[in-house]
């Protein structure tokens, strides 16, 4: 028995296993270093309709040490060790980026790299993201879980069991606003590598809200498939422009791609409905005009029998009455009980057992 929640809000908007998607414009370390960037990539997740923008708070030294080497997948000459320091987010701009994403509608999001970096965001933030990376890294887990906000935890280059233990872990230090996130640990990811339908595995395993972060680079294929498989949140790295400078910009949509995301995702939910199998109010005037029911094509006289020459299944338009095409034999086998007109749909009144 688990006391995980199946639906939470983040700053008044739901996140659960139905209903709208909850959709993070990750801007991650794309500021570059400049305050007014950040700013810029705000103001783009607002306009393009998503619910939440996120930042990464980590520090180099508590990442990586300084001999780690190269990083061989993002081709640069440095050490990892400089580009992460380079890539830090100051933290006086924490208050005002969070000011900033209010102004604008959209939570505030961030991830932390380091237990300190939690007590750090946790006065600005409205959800803790936790990267898939440190799904293992179980003191930060205790650490966010303790802080008794929803966390979103992404599941990348891991195994079910693996994603067991992280979860289980959240909640025993006290976390109960849990979404778990399918991510592909490859950037950019190859299409067939991205595994969408994972996110259905993990939400029928924990009964809690999952999504998917997408680190594909076209910006509406695998969201969409995830909108259409009942994802409850998504994530996907933007940027301002893929000629910037740095390791995230070259697998991150633009500011247009990010638009047709969301228009993609909420066009998405508009047609999948309820599930329900009834009758939408907009059929309701077909269903009366074009049904077909059981209706004369000539004049019958009053005792005359009913055979095929003389009804048909018809469309019935603007008539009115007409017994279902179901009735067609008890018809065949009746006689008219009163003169009756060509194009008239027959009723139970017209009929009388021949």
């Amino acid at each position: 028995m688990t006391d995980l929640k199946p639906s939470f809000e983040i700053r008044g908007r739901p996140l659960g296993l139905s209903g709208p998607c909850f959709i993070i414009a990750e801007a991650g370390s794309n500021h570059n270093g400049s305050f007014e960037q950040a700013l810029a990539l705000i103001d783009v997740a607002a306009d393009a309709g998503c619910d939440a923008v996120k930042f990464q708070v980590f520090k180099a030294k508590r990442l990586y040490p300084k001999a780690a080497g190269q990083s061989d997948y993002l081709g640069d000459p440095r050490s990892i060790f400089d580009i992460i320091a380079a890539m830090e987010l100051p933290e006086d701009w924490l208050p005002r980026l969070r000011e900033h994403a209010h102004a604008r509608e959209l939570a505030f999001i961030a991830s932390p790299f380091h237990e300190e970096a939690v007590a750090v965001l946790d006065p600005f933030v409205d959800a803790f993201k936790i990267a898939s990376y440190e799904l293992t890294h179980a003191p930060l887990l205790r650490e966010v879980a303790a802080r008794g906000k929803p966390v979103i935890l992404s599941t990348g280059a891991s195994e079910l069991d693996e994603v067991r233990e992280a979860v289980a872990i959240l909640e025993r230090a006290g976390c109960r606003e849990l979404a778990l996130m399918q991510c592909t640990a490859a950037y950019p990811s190859p299409p067939e590598a991205v595994n969408v339908r994972a996110l259905v595995t993990l939400r029928e395993t924990f009964s809690i809200p999952s999504g998917l972060s997408d680190h594909s680079e076209d910006p509406v294929v695998a969201p969409m498939a995830a909108a259409a498989l009942g994802a409850g949140v998504l994530e996907k790295h933007y940027t301002l422009s893929k000629r910037l400078p740095g390791p995230d910009h070259a697998f991150a949509i633009e500011p247009e791609g990010l638009t047709r995301l969301v228009a993609g995702v909420r066009a998405v939910e508009r047609v999948m409905g309820s599930g329900r199998k009834s009758v939408h109010g907009v059929e309701g005037e077909l269903r009366q005009f074009a049904r077909r029911v059981l209706m004369t094509t000539r004049p019958i006289a009053t005792g005359e029998a009913f055979s095929r020459t003389n009804v048909d299944v018809l469309r019935r338009g603007k008539l009115q009455g007409g017994l279902a095409p179901s009735r067609l034999d008890e018809v065949l086998a009746s006689v008219a009980t009163r003169d009756i007109p060509a194009e008239t749909p027959l009723t139970d009144a017209d009929l009388r057992r021949g």
